[in-house]
């Protein structure tokens, strides 16, 4: 049940307990609703965990008016790796689908996001935007230049999926200069049907609404998909160059928006 006034706080997991909640809604919506797994995830403790979380940065937004435990109260999640911890670390997370190098070569200051999720009960509200905000000043802070990360749509079945992937390589695929693309031994092209030949309307309304938040945005997708078995899912890599972004699109990334 959603609560009539919502009290959101938008800040960084702080303790021990906060990263629990952020996974166990990881684990809610990845693992039990979409039919994802891992080998880490913990169905007894209900949390969808790996490896790289102790090296992200883990921003949750809480509704304080929800009665019960932290667990209970985390409503919105996001994992945020900036590129200098990236390199500390060896690797970005999405570097197991995608070549990055064209990103990683480029001298820019780069934030990688993954993990999005809100709460069943706080889809299509307030809360995303809390949560874009939160990103915002996270972003100016850090005077991060290039946004990019690893989105799904669920399911792996690419022929249930060849017309909104056609759409995202024919309309949305980024300059050669931001330009990753799925590593060579998972390479799924997404230029499946031609474009004079697509149903652009049902297409588009077949791409999930995270990515086309990020679409209205300026942001671009990556060449080839990934097919996710462990999670069930095809992803894309989407990818938000700021300089790109005219005044309008750019709110959302500007302090004081």
């Amino acid at each position: 049940m959603t609560f009539l006034s919502p009290q959101f706080e938008t800040r960084l997991a702080r303790t021990e307990d906060d990263l629990l909640a952020a996974q166990h809604l990881r684990y809610q919506v990845f693992v039990r609703e979409l039919g994802g797994g891992g080998e880490m995830v913990d169905h007894d403790a209900e949390l969808e965990k790996d490896r790289f979380d102790p090296h992200f940065d883990h921003l949750i937004l809480l509704d304080q008016a929800r009665p019960g435990t932290m667990r209970d109260k985390v409503v919105g999640v996001y994992r945020l790796l900036p590129g200098d911890r990236a390199a500390e670390l060896g690797q970005f997370y999405s570097e197991d689908e995608y070549d990055l190098s064209v990103l990683k070569d480029s001298g820019r200051k780069l934030l990688e996001l993954g993990r999005s999720c809100l709460h069943p009960d706080y889809r299509g509200g307030e809360a995303m935007v809390r949560l874009w905000s939160a990103l915002s000043d996270y972003i100016a802070e850090r005077e991060i230049e290039v946004l990019f990360g690893v989105a799904s749509f669920h399911g792996t079945d690419i022929a249930a999926l060849a017309a909104p992937l056609s759409l995202l390589h024919a309309r949305h695929l980024a300059p050669e200069d931001i330009r990753t693309r799925a590593q060579p031994e998972a390479f799924q092209p997404m230029d499946l049907i031609p474009e004079a030949q697509l149903d652009r309307v049902a297409a588009m309304r077949a791409i999930p609404a995270l990515i086309k938040g990020y679409l209205k945005l300026g942001g671009f997708v990556g060449e080839g998909a990934f097919v996710d078995h462990d999670f069930n899912t095809v992803d894309i890599c989407l990818v938000l160059d700021l300089q790109r972004l005219n005044e309008k699109q750019s709110r959302l990334y500007t302090r004081g928006s």
